[in-house]
């Protein structure tokens, strides 16, 4: 019995060397807001506090909210060092593999972004689009945001949906480093409005929400702050901007018309979900598939175009003779 237990204390201590020795996870956290966004800042406030991770930052020198997938063609990238404590960081103009040595990330973390992207606006979002542009590398990601609303949000809001995603985090970090996290897709993460409240993790699908935008014209050249502090906060950022004096500038501002669903969506869609109170996790991919009725519909139709111009006497059958 001695024995036995003797054994058993080896092996132990055995397996927890080897956890002790084995390098920490690496994650690269990304946004759309900015190098100084609050939200990027107190995610990986949290990945350093929890001392478990190697943390690595690359994020946009300048707010580029609502770019999705642009790309850096022509000019060169610059890349600027930021102090940011138990991180190694930089501000970039554009994302490039060369800046950690080549070093690939276990997991990408793009957020936590200042208002929702449910339903439509993952194709514009460039928070969604730092996720899957890691997908498309074959490297996990997630993509977090906060659904802020104007008079009842704060900026402690976003420190506050920065815990609530650790559980999640750390659970799929377990899972990639377990070998078990399946690679078909990518998670899209939204935490409700009363972030330290919510009802719990909720497994949803994407759905058509979308914020219908329209454009005033004005005579400001741009907003008082930075947009990623009054993005989807319905706030007037024209007090005290530059005005503009050239009768030959038109210059117009969004603003928003409504918000709306296409059709009447189910329980388990993204926003319907987070507006319950649930933080709503989406597996995404990366291809644009089409409702499975429709494909039918146009199998039908190309096959009557087709006998129609092979039919004699059409302008294709002429011009093929």
């Amino acid at each position: 019995m001695l024995r036995s237990q003797s054994r058993m204390d080896s092996t132990t201590a055995a397996a927890t060397a080897a956890a002790a020795a084995a390098p920490a996870p690496v994650l690269l956290v990304t946004n759309d807001d900015g190098i100084d966004a609050p939200g990027l800042r107190f995610l990986v406030d949290r990945l350093v506090a929890a001392g478990r991770y190697r943390v690595l930052v690359c994020a946009p020198d300048t707010d580029k909210s609502g770019v999705s997938h642009c790309i850096t063609w022509r000019p060169a990238l610059r890349c600027k060092r930021v102090d940011i404590i138990g991180a190694t960081a930089f501000g970039v103009s554009g994302i490039s593999g060369k800046l950690f040595d080549g070093l690939v990330p276990d997991l990408v973390l793009s957020g936590i972004n200042i208002g929702n992207n449910c339903g439509y606006h993952v194709i514009y979002s460039g928070t969604v689009a730092g996720a899957r542009e890691a997908f498309l590398y074959g490297i996990p990601a997630i993509a977090m945001s906060y659904d802020w609303v104007a008079g009842r949000s704060s900026v402690n809001d976003l420190k506050v949906s920065a815990e609530v995603c650790m559980p999640l985090i750390n659970a799929i970090v377990t899972e990639i480093k377990n070998g078990t996290y399946p690679q078909g897709s990518f998670l899209n993460v939204d935490v409700p409005t009363d972030a330290a409240h919510p009802k719990g993790y909720k497994i949803t699908k994407q759905g058509t929400y979308m914020a219908r935008i329209s454009w005033e014209q004005t005579v400001y050249k741009k907003p008082a702050v930075e947009s990623y502090q009054t993005a989807n906060m319905d706030v007037d950022g024209e007090k005290d901007s530059e005005l503009v004096t050239s009768e030959n500038d038109l210059l117009f501002k969004r603003v928003i018309v409504g918000r709306s669903s296409n059709g009447v969506e189910g329980e388990e869609t993204d926003h319907n979900s987070l507006v319950d109170g649930y933080i709503t996790v989406t597996p995404l991919g990366a291809l644009s598939r089409t409702e499975p009725d429709a494909i039918p519909y146009f199998k039908a139709c190309v096959s009557r175009l087709v006998d129609n111009f092979s039919s004699p006497g059409s302008s294709f059958s002429r011009s093929r003779g």
